[in-house]
């Protein structure tokens, strides 16, 4: 199970300006009385001040020819009507012009301009497409209304023809720059823009048979919320079609929304049961219904079929399938004419694979760039897209993370990497060709850094931050890193910050067997109370899908540790193997068929080393806790090893490996079928009767991802067995527990107050 805070969504067409804040949880209530700045943290300056807020994240994209970036500014003057203008930046001259004036978000008969979440120019940039009214789909802001703004004339024209407001999704010009195509009601419509004409595209909407967006497990573990694409000459649209039919239901009670409970139903698909039937069609613009469907080969239930572009010209379509589990993915060239689909490349692990390695296309659309940890380390290769041929660019015992940036006409590759040290990222460049490797990113500014390279690979929007260093945003020049103009200092953040009485932190190794070393960070309490010895919790996380120990800010979680330490207690983290860190493929997929068994053994080999290299700590005050994944590691790693730790928290935890989705736990643990010892070991469940200490169970009980079921389980297990512990549920709240004033803060509370009794932490 992922960890609690969404993935980036995929939407290419239109940039999601929401997307790019940051995590929403401090609080800005003007109102709320805080202490001044000073040395010590308190709940209230973590979760009710803005002492530690960071603030905006640039809201910016790169123009199409990428010497400058896009940005809205908000005007004030009262004909804007609350609106932003949208204004183009110079990267190197800084020099601002005003694209499109606040005033024309207006739309006609309106007292307010239109709230923008995103902003797509026609491929003539004669026309605007703004998303806004935005709502919340599952974990992403997916649907909501797309207006049309006519440059030249000024005109404003909501899209949608009948379809209600707050209705669409993933709206998007067609390449000439006439129409534009959305999915709404389950199916694809194309609007033309000079009457604004509907026309439908796919078959009839149907409750269980989707067109051009995905069912709850396609977004949630393969990242596809955006389910089209045009063709390159606008005479076709590509989409996958979705048929949940016969997928078993989950329901959720809402019982706080209406005088009567509520409920949601929706298709999931557990481990080891039946999954929606996927295929991919083409549909001619011009001819509404007539579909050519792409044959590719297996049970569309047996196989996921993960990626899908098409292949730099207009007949032929790039498709990459997955087996059922996802230890083979298999490239297909299909033709959008005859639907006939040939395999050219095949890609196998005995473990599996990872299903977020789209191809990207090289120019003349016969090459695409390709990730593979074939070698046993993951490396970026040429592939032929006739042969299948692959062409290493990169080589050696260090893995490329991922693609930041192609700049093929002077034949460079920069992608983010850490060859020493596996808790940092780096911005480092190949030449296509093979060779010239050159790392960028300063080699004085160590920790974790983030990219995005602009399309003329000229310039870069940097974000930087350390374990105990804020992030800052700035424009640099490529290659040589200049830093032109800051966009985010933070500087409030980081005086707070520098004010505090900090902990002592160190991120270092620890072995726990010969040759096994965990990367591993520690918070040591600032002020010594006496020679008594410390109490110490463990944050885990511990799944495949998540790295916990890293070079980087991790904000309020960050905060609240550092506030534990304060109180005299020692803070841990160590990633055990299969942590999803760039060690090599051997260290990734040491966890496959043994999660819930070789990762709770791994951390308790830590927390015993520790106890006896790191002085001060206290054998008898051992805690641990984790959200989602850590949640369920938390729960295996004190039933199995009772006594080691005095008292647990799991936060979204599956006590059953069964009740989570196919392609997440199956990708890792196989079939329950095939596997079902496994799973009964890796379960939380299995080892419950073993309890011995104190344990928090936390849950919302309207969690579409991690269901509540579990809990309930687990507590009808731990009752029946004896044994005594505490849980809050938070009603109707989802995955994250962060709906709802004051929860966030509630819920860090109840924490503090459990790790502060059971630790015997000083107030």
């Amino acid at each position: 199970m992922k960890s609690y805070f969404p993935p980036r969504p995929a939407w290419h067409h239109v940039v999601c300006l929401a997307c790019l804040l940051p995590v929403a949880g401090f609080a800005k209530d003007a109102s709320t009385n805080t202490p001044p700045p000073g040395p010590w943290l308190t709940m209230d300056r973590i979760f009710s001040s803005t002492d530690f807020a960071e603030d905006p994240a640039p809201s910016l994209r790169w123009a199409r020819e990428g010497r400058s970036y896009l940005t809205l500014e908000p005007d004030k003057s009262p004909e804007a009507k609350g609106g932003s203008s949208l204004v183009s930046v110079d990267a190197a001259a800084g020099m601002k012009e005003v694209l499109v004036e606040a005033r024309l978000w207006i739309p006609p008969g309106d007292d307010r301009a239109l709230p923008l979440h995103g902003f797509q120019f026609s491929a003539d940039q004669s026309k605007i497409l703004v998303y806004t009214h935005s709502q919340r789909v599952w974990r992403h802001n997916s649907r909501g209304d797309y207006w049309v703004l006519d440059r030249a004339s000024g005109r404003l024209d909501r899209l949608g023809g009948m379809a209600p407001p707050g209705s669409l999704m993933f709206a998007k010009f067609s390449p000439d720059s006439t129409q534009v195509a959305y999915a709404w009601s389950n199916a694809i419509w194309v609007q033309r823009l000079s009457d604004l004409r509907t026309t439908l595209l796919t078959p009839d909407a149907s409750p269980h048979l989707i067109h051009g967006s995905f069912d709850w497990v396609y977004e949630e573990e393969l990242m596809l919320l955006d389910g089209f694409e045009w063709s390159p000459d606008g005479r076709r649209i590509a989409f996958w079609q979705t048929d949940t039919s016969g997928v078993r239901e989950h329901t959720m009670i809402r019982n706080t929304d209406e005088l009567y409970p509520v409920p949601v139903r929706w298709p999931y698909p557990k481990a080891g049961q039946r999954n929606s039937s996927v295929q991919i069609g083409a549909v001619d613009v011009e001819t509404p219904g007539r579909i050519r469907w792409m044959n590719i080969p297996g049970d569309p239930r047996e196989n996921y079929l993960a990626r899908m572009q098409w292949a730099s010209n207009s007949t032929e379509l790039l498709i990459q399938q997955f087996n059922r589990l996802q230890n083979t993915n298999r490239v297909f060239l299909a033709n959008a004419d005859s639907g006939k689909a040939d395999e050219r490349l095949v890609e196998w692990d005995a473990a599996w694979l990872e299903n977020d390695n789209a191809a990207t296309l090289l120019t003349g659309g016969r090459e695409f760039l390709w990730l593979s940890d074939r070698s046993g380390w993951q490396h970026l290769y040429r592939a032929q897209l006739d042969d299948g041929r692959l062409e290493a660019i990169t080589s050696g015992e260090w893995d490329v993370v991922s693609i930041a940036a192609l700049d093929q006409p002077r034949g460079w590759v920069y992608f983010m990497a850490s060859p020493e040290d596996p808790t940092q990222r780096y911005l480092y460049r190949a030449r296509l060709a093979g060779g010239g490797l050159e790392r960028l990113t300063p080699i004085d500014q160590p920790g974790t850094h983030q990219y995005q390279v602009s399309p003329c690979g000229d310039w870069a929007i940097h974000t930087w931050s350390a374990f105990d260093r804020p992030p800052v945003t700035d424009l640099v020049r490529l290659p040589s890193h200049e830093s032109v103009r800051m966009l985010r200092e933070n500087r409030k953040l980081h005086q707070a910050w520098a004010a505090l009485k900090q902990p002592k932190s160190e991120l270092f190794r620890v072995e726990i067997t010969d040759g096994v070393e965990l990367d591993a960070w520690i918070l040591h309490p600032p002020r010594s109370r006496s020679a008594r010895r410390n109490p110490a919790l463990f944050h885990v996380y511990g799944e495949p899908h998540g790295q916990s120990v890293a070079d980087a800010w991790k904000g309020r979680t960050h905060l609240w540790h550092c506030y534990l330490a304060q109180q005299g207690c020692v803070v841990i983290s160590v990633d055990n193997r299969g942590a999803y860190a760039p060690r090599g493929r051997a260290w990734r997929k040491a966890g496959h068929l043994k999660l819930g068994i070789l990762t709770p053994a791994d951390q308790a080999a830590a927390a015993r080393v520790l106890l006896k290299s790191k002085r001060g700590l206290d054998p008898e005050r051992l805690a641990i806790w984790g959200w989602s994944g850590g949640g369920t590691l938390s729960l295996n790693s004190t039933f199995q090893n009772p006594g080691l730790y005095r008292t647990a928290i799991a936060v979204a935890a599956v006590p059953d490996l069964r009740y989570y989705d196919t392609i997440y736990q199956e990708r890792y643990m196989g079939l329950p079928q095939s596997q079902p010892e496994a799973y009964r070991l890796g379960s939380a469940l299995t080892h419950a009767s073993k309890l011995k200490g104190d344990l928090l169970l936390i849950h919302g009980t309207g969690d579409d991802n991690v269901h509540y079921q579990g809990m309930e389980a687990l507590i009808n297990e731990l009752v029946a067995h004896g044994k005594q512990f505490s849980m809050m549920s938070y009603p109707d709240r989802g995955h994250g527990i962060s709906e709802g004033r004051g929860t966030s803060r509630h819920l860090y509370e109840l924490m503090t107050r459990h790790l502060r009794d059971k630790l015997e932490l000083r107030r």
